[in-house]
């Protein structure tokens, strides 16, 4: 399967967080996704653009909080994460770029 330009407009960025971190020891990785993003184009597209298989892909949606920008009142934009699990044996490297 080859990597087609509209996988790369679902994934946005690989998340590296703590919680991220502890993911990866159990065959996951985590990653921001476009809010419109369906849990199988999502699977499409990280099979295609790292060459792994996927087990499951969970998704949530972390809504944004009202913020101060210089002191104008402003609201963070929603946020949509995918946890991909793996299948055994596959990993994804999220420290080097795509």
């Amino acid at each position: 399967m080859s990597a087609k330009p509209e996988h790369y407009d679902v994934i946005v960025k690989p998340v590296i967080t703590e919680k991220a971190t502890l993911t990866s020891e159990n065959n996951g990785v985590v990653f921001q996704v476009t809010n419109d993003a369906t849990k199988p184009q999502i699977k499409e597209a990280v099979e295609a653009l790292f060459g792994v298989k996927v087990k499951a892909v969970n998704t949530t949606i972390t809504k944004g909080k009202t913020k101060r920008f210089r002191g104008q009142l402003g609201r963070r934009s929603d946020v949509k994460k995918a946890y991909v699990t793996l299948e055994e044996g596959n990993t994804i490297d999220v420290s080097t770029g795509l």
